[in-house]
């Protein structure tokens, strides 16, 4: 996936409606993105509940000693999604500032 010393991640982005295939799931899933690492494959997908509300669900995936995938998901709700984005942006922010 084109990883290189040093880059964060890979970012892959699906266009709106694209569906992953092979048993991710994909009910209500409006748009999709993924970022790629050496170890860890992150999923970030905006669905829609039945009542027509979108929410964001952000899917750490890694493989464990057993050749399985170990999964974690966090959902983010619209209404929460601006101080999300707010702490989310923050914790980069000091990251990036501590980097060599």
């Amino acid at each position: 996936s084109g990883y290189t010393k040093g880059q964060l991640f890979t970012l892959v982005v699906s266009p709106p409606g694209a569906r992953y295939s092979r048993g991710m799931g994909t009910r209500g899933e409006v748009f999709s993105s993924k970022a790629n690492t050496p170890k860890r494959t992150y999923f970030f997908n905006v669905k829609e509940n039945r009542t027509g509300d979108l929410f964001l669900t952000i899917v750490e995936s890694k493989k464990s000693e057993e050749d399985r995938f170990e999964r974690r998901t966090v959902m983010v709700f619209n209404e929460d999604l601006a101080a999300f984005v707010e702490a989310f942006q923050s914790a980069v922010t000091y990251i990036k500032g501590r980097s060599p």
